[in-house]
């Protein structure tokens, strides 16, 4: 028979266990599950979808002078309606919206016929790397990654475009296409010219050289710190400037030069 020592043993290491895997039981509820990880998502090229940010423009095709207007969308999803009052919208399509509101006044009218418009302005993907423009971008619809990228400035000497990537985000089924905009460039090859959903991620990577040049920078910029702390006062080297390089700034190899700092 086990010894009254060896339960106890067992018992507190199935309680630290339960301890342990609690927290992440709790986590649970709060990670990502679907695509981006935002709330409210759809196919806006398919049919466009209200989101926070967004306006719905509305109007009662029977009764124009009674029922119509425009309302944004409010942090919480919802829009404030004369009459009927706080409607959810977040994450309809335009046609899921006239339903609602035709429901809704539905009560105060016998027949009415509203047609919604979607005014967009939350809808956005991401880009960084070796461009000039890095971060959110309004999506426009209709975007190719040839356009994203040669919207963004790609830098002339340290952009690497035969390996540009996009990055579908998803917890479970992530896509990532690496994409050579030199062959778009050089042959009109447009087999690759991958259209932009909304969220997606795209990255500009540096070249072989430049990324050689900034860890030489950066092997260099204790120095460059020390030198301009000593002889900075006397000669007045770095007054007013940064480090200088900064990946993805479109300033070619290095952007500041290898010894940006001075």
């Amino acid at each position: 028979m086990p010894s009254l020592r060896s339960i106890g043993l067992l018992a507190l290491l199935v309680l630290l266990g339960a301890c342990q895997t609690a927290p992440n039981k709790r986590a649970l509820q709060y990670l990502n599950h679907y695509g981006f990880g935002k709330k409210y998502y759809g196919n806006a090229e398919e049919e466009n979808y209200a989101t926070v940010g967004d306006a719905v423009q509305y109007q009662d095709v029977l009764h124009p002078g009674e029922i119509s207007g425009t309302q944004k969308v409010d942090i919480d999803g919802t829009i404030l309606m004369p009459e009927v009052g706080i409607v959810h919208v977040a994450g309809f399509t335009r046609s899921d919206i006239e339903t609602v509101l035709q429901e809704r006044y539905s009560v105060y009218y016998e027949h009415t016929d509203i047609v919604v418009q979607i005014k967009t302005q939350g809808k956005k993907y991401f880009i960084f790397g070796e461009v000039g423009k890095e971060g959110e971008v309004k999506h426009p619809g209709d975007l190719t990654i040839f356009e994203a990228v040669m919207k963004a400035g790609p830098a002339d000497n340290s952009a690497n475009l035969g390996r540009v990537r996009l990055m579908r985000p998803d917890p479970i089924d992530p896509i990532v296409f690496t994409v050579n905009i030199n062959d778009m460039l050089d042959r009109a090859d447009m087999t690759f010219n991958i259209q932009v959903q909304e969220y997606d991620i795209i990255y500009v990577p540096a070249t072989m050289l430049a990324e050689f040049a900034y860890f030489i920078d950066d092997l260099l910029f204790p120095v460059q710190q020390l030198l301009r702390g000593a002889l900075g006062p006397i000669f007045g080297f770095g007054r007013g400037r940064g480090r200088g390089r900064g990946r993805g700034r479109g300033a070619g190899i290095g952007g500041g030069g290898l010894f940006g700092g001075f």
